[in-house]
């Protein structure tokens, strides 16, 4: 694969722009967020999705959820209630994964049994101009070894994913933690996994 090493807060035009002519060209990329690093591609392409899928080693069953820009662009993807944008207002961008009714647009691939998806607008800068140069969401799901123990170092997932696929984009070491998910799709809001971020607005 190639790789890159970008400054985390001002990153590389050049570099980023590389990936994402992988990504229009149905590849998959593995990125730094907020929280830890995530292997992704358009969540048009359905080659490239199932390609995710297989590096996960999962048929379909698991959420994936994907990276949009800004709360305004969620909702083109996504059926968001009054009380879901007032949350989402007060956390986003933040190391939040919202779990929402599905719009039509969205693949169905990415959709769970009860048509919602997972979207996150994560607090860091590579991630957010991926999303916004590529013009369409990217997938977001946790870099993992075969035990499903997140990695963090890049020299580690470089030589575990080296030919899985084909550009990984590095900020150095993260020490993050997974994002919160919170289930906004029914009446009352529902923590799913206690991860990176504050919670007690739910509480």
């Amino acid at each position: 694969m190639e790789y890159y090493e970008l400054h985390p807060v001002n990153p590389q035009t050049r570099f980023i722009n590389k990936a994402v002519e992988v990504l229009k060209n149905g590849g998959v990329i593995i990125y730094p967020t907020d929280t830890v690093y995530g292997i992704g591609c358009d969540i048009f392409n359905k080659a490239a999705l199932e390609r995710v899928y297989a590096i996960k080693q999962d048929a379909g069953t698991k959420l994936f959820s994907f990276i949009c820009p800004n709360l305004k662009d969620i909702s083109k993807y996504a059926k968001v209630s009054d009380f879901a944008y007032k949350k989402m207002k007060k956390l986003l961008p933040g190391p939040y994964t919202f779990v929402l009714p599905a719009a039509r647009e969205v693949p169905k691939t990415l959709w769970t049994k009860r048509h919602t998806v997972g979207i996150r607008v994560p607090n860091h800068e590579v991630a957010l101009t991926l999303v916004k140069e590529l013009g369409n969401p990217i997938v977001s799901t946790s870099v993992t070894n075969r035990k499903s123990e997140v990695l963090y170092n890049p020299d580690e997932i470089k030589l575990i994913f080296d030919y899985q696929v084909d550009l990984m984009l590095s900020v150095g070491h993260l020490e993050g933690t997974p994002s919160s998910i919170v289930d906004l799709s029914g009446e009352e809001p529902e923590i799913i996994r206690e991860g990176a971020g504050d919670l007690s607005v739910f509480y």
